[in-house]
């Protein structure tokens, strides 16, 4: 027993100062990694480098230096770094070819940061999904739904679908449609929608909003209506507008009616 306690104290004390030290190396370092990225990353915010940049950055240059940080401790354990190198190069390569999704999403992401499709806060739909942009990671992308909802989606899948970006334009056209009866006034009816749509502060002029009879349909017939406004207020003038049309048809005596259908009985003499 006396003899297994010597050998435990002789190898705690030839192992003991290059453990602390090795361990030492992996705290320090880690703590400084987070503080030169986040250096790096207040850099660029005052360099005005946009946000989703930013963060894509920080988090490679984060990883980098931590495997950095992790071969630097191993070394100082005094295990070979360079026969590990070769070791990780191997291990590398077969995690490569099991994880090829994860590395496809990794190069679909840092085409995303080159090509620049959209930035954060952008509404987008892509892959069947419609959300504001919050952050391009490594190796997905996190969008956020108009009622709240993180989703996460891989980096390959977006830059394999279509993007619809609703932001890339400062403005946008909103399209409607509103029916009237075959015996309403079809001028009364084109003055009252000019009438709503001049009334409306948020509607450009520029382009000028489009009025006219799209279609002669079963039970009406429908104005379309295509007003251009500034893309933040999309929605907000779409609702407006649809609530004051009805307003205005009733205020006009302009019906909007329901669909419809004729049907005509013919009699059947008895045989």
């Amino acid at each position: 027993m006396g003899d297994l306690i010597a050998a435990f104290q002789e190898a705690l004390i030839g192992w003991g100062p290059n453990l602390v030290a090795a361990v030492a190396i992996f705290v320090v370092g880690g703590v400084a990694a987070k503080f030169a990225t986040a250096l790096v990353a207040r850099g660029m915010d005052r360099a005005g480098v946009d946000v989703i940049l930013v963060r894509f950055v920080r988090n490679i240059a984060y990883a980098g230096l931590m495997a950095l940080i992790v071969i630097a401790a191993l070394g100082r354990l005094g295990v070979n770094t360079t026969s590990f190198a070769a070791v990780i190069a191997a291990a590398g390569l077969a995690i490569g070819l099991a994880f090829q999704s994860s590395l496809s999403n990794f190069a679909a992401g840092v085409l995303l940061i080159v090509f620049r499709p959209f930035n954060v806060g952008d509404y987008v739909e892509v892959g069947g999904v419609s959300g504001s942009v919050e952050e391009v990671q490594v190796f997905t992308t996190v969008l956020r739904t108009p009622d709240n909802k993180k989703v996460i989606l891989g980096n390959a899948a977006i830059t394999d679908a279509s993007i619809t970006n609703y932001a890339a334009y400062d403005t946008r056209r909103i399209d409607l449609v509103f029916g009237v009866g075959y015996d309403d006034d079809l001028r009364l009816t084109r003055d009252v929608i000019s009438r709503v749509l001049s009334q409306e502060g948020r509607v450009l002029q520029d382009p000028a909003p489009t009025i006219g009879v799209g279609e002669l349909a079963d039970s009406s017939v429908n104005f379309v209506v295509r007003p251009w406004v500034r893309t933040s207020d999309y929605w907000n003038v779409r609702l407006d507008l649809t609530e004051a049309m009805k307003l205005a048809f009733d205020e006009a005596g302009l019906s909007i009616p329901f669909p419809q259908s004729d049907v005509h009985l013919q009699p059947v003499q008895a045989a």
